[in-house]
């Protein structure tokens, strides 16, 4: 069956928001739990289309940030590989992001965790970067995630295979972020794991570097593709 006009239309734009709640909403859910939050963008975005939202991130900056982001949402403080929810409490579960951020040997219970907490037919979207593309590449002197990436599909895949959830499918579609100059650019990649921070010092001649060559320009911005592979789960 082909998706909806308004699915399609946020494929091609590269909406990355608006592909989650499209299919959510296609899928009749209402009740949602957002495994990785980070700052609240994906629940700000759900809670404005009426989805009832509790957002989950291992870090505490990350969850206080969510709370001004998206009012309307519950938050707590928890890890993705230890859900602190019932059995069965939500219409759909998402990573945004974010499977590859939990550590590699816990990626299978993270997921584990998402198939507990989701009812029985319900969704769940994992949405995962690849190893390529301009974004990629310009980031990939301050923290190269091949191996992670990588790791985190190997995980889906074995999630299907065992039994966790059916692959309903995947779909890979580019996500066009706009940054004004490098700075702002920078500010985006630390602002995911403060970490990095230091690394952007030490190699800061080669992120200009790279953010010129990569970037396309458009009206004055700085276009940067991320392609991103979407799988759409069902929980059996």
């Amino acid at each position: 069956m082909q998706p909806p006009t308004a699915l399609n239309a946020a494929f091609a734009a590269g909406d990355t928001a608006a592909v989650i709640t499209e299919t959510l909403a296609m899928d009749g859910a209402t009740t949602v739990v957002d495994i990785g939050c980070g700052h609240g963008g994906l629940a700000k975005a759900l809670t404005a289309r009426g989805f009832r939202v509790t957002g989950i991130d291992p870090g505490e900056a990350a969850i206080e940030a969510a709370r001004t982001a998206a009012p309307e949402a519950d938050f707590v403080v928890a890890p993705g590989e230890r859900l602190p929810f019932a059995d069965h409490s939500f219409d759909a579960a998402v990573f945004l992001n974010s499977l590859h951020h939990v550590p590699k040997a816990r990626m299978l219970d993270a997921l584990g965790e998402a198939a507990r907490v989701t009812r029985a037919g319900g969704t769940v979207l994992v949405v995962e970067p690849l190893a390529e593309g301009p974004f990629f590449e310009a980031v990939r002197p301050i923290d190269d995630e091949t191996n992670i990436r990588e790791a985190a599909n190997r995980a889906v895949a074995d999630a299907c295979r065992d039994g966790r959830f059916e692959l309903r499918g995947n779909v890979v579609f580019e996500r066009k972020e706009r940054f004004a100059d490098v700075d702002a650019f920078i500010r985006r990649v630390v602002s995911v794991d403060p970490t990095r921070a230091a690394t952007v010092e030490a190699k800061r001649g080669e992120v200009e570097r790279l953010f010129a060559a990569k970037a396309t320009k458009d009206e004055g911005a700085n276009i940067f593709a991320q392609p991103l592979r979407v799988y759409w789960l069902r929980r059996p």
